[in-house]
């Protein structure tokens, strides 16, 4: 079974045809490492091929969705032209995955969501969350752009003026303000979550098929779109793991405190960028 090349995830083949997939590294809340990175970008492509999986749900084990990236992956990259580059290229097979993957995908978020974790919980075609569920797009608290998925969908989902905000200020949300927002598809107290998960996969899973393929398809248009918006923020991502800020937000985030950020210490007009057709001088 191919299930066995993905040690990190746990997988429940139901009758009906529901995968249940569990990412499963509760001990640091799920977070993903350079192992699990890999295996979320690749196991979708699994999904997609099995005959067996007419729609996939994916949770976290423990408390957590997932913590997001593993600290001493993101330390590797800061500073590392080749470290970043590789992990561009993951980032970017993860949202792929999830977009070309055939098969329906539910998330159910049922705890804290950040980095590839997030970019799970709501690339999925459904996202439902627990109402305690918190998540936060966390890529300025480190000193980087936001790249990943959130530049493309976030504004497709709940408007631009949320995304700015959001994702300028990287507060968290909690599940009823997503839900109000139009970030994920539904809220619902955490007790209930994985039976409202897959209630809806059991579902979809009883629908037709080839139209529910056909139809997500079509509905991803509106990402592929979107491409080049993603394809800037991750370069804009990787390029900032170059500068000071990273490394001083990496800092921060191992010591547990508010990072000082060098780029706002009196200096903003030698970091100034110039907007397209402009000249510096």
């Amino acid at each position: 079974m191919w299930h066995d090349d993905f040690p990190d995830l746990l997988f429940d083949q139901r009758a009906d045809g529901v995968l249940v997939i569990v990412i499963n590294r509760p001990d640091t809340l799920n977070a993903t490492d350079e192992v699990l990175h890999r295996q979320l970008a690749d196991v979708w492509r699994e999904v997609s091929r099995d005959p067996a999986v007419r729609v996939a749900v994916i949770t976290g084990a423990g408390s957590a969705f997932s913590a997001g990236g593993d600290l001493r992956m993101i330390e590797e990259a800061v500073g590392d032209f080749a470290g970043s580059a590789m992990l561009m290229r993951e980032a970017r097979d993860l949202v792929q995955g999830l977009v070309d993957c055939e098969k329906p995908i539910i998330s159910a978020i049922n705890g804290v969501a950040v980095g590839a974790g997030l970019v799970v919980g709501l690339m999925a075609d459904i996202s439902i969350i627990a109402e305690d569920a918190r998540f936060t797009d966390g890529h300025l608290r480190l000193g980087v752009a936001a790249g990943d998925h959130a530049a493309m969908l976030w504004p497709l989902l709940c408007s631009l003026a949320k995304a700015r905000y959001y994702l300028l200020t990287s507060e968290f949300i909690d599940g009823r303000e997503a839900e109000r927002i139009g970030l994920v598809s539904k809220c619902v107290p955490a007790e209930t979550l994985m039976d409202e998960a897959l209630r809806v996969a059991t579902k979809l899973a009883d629908g037709p098929q080839m139209a529910l393929r056909w139809t997500k398809r079509a509905l991803n248009g509106w990402l592929e779109l979107g491409a080049p918006i993603f394809e800037a923020s991750l370069g804009f991502e990787m390029l900032s793991f170059m500068g000071e800020d990273a490394a001083e937000g990496v800092r921060a985030l191992r010591e547990k405190r508010r990072p000082d950020f060098r780029s706002n210490e009196g200096r903003a007009a030698s970091l100034e960028i110039p907007t397209p057709g402009s000249t510096r001088r």
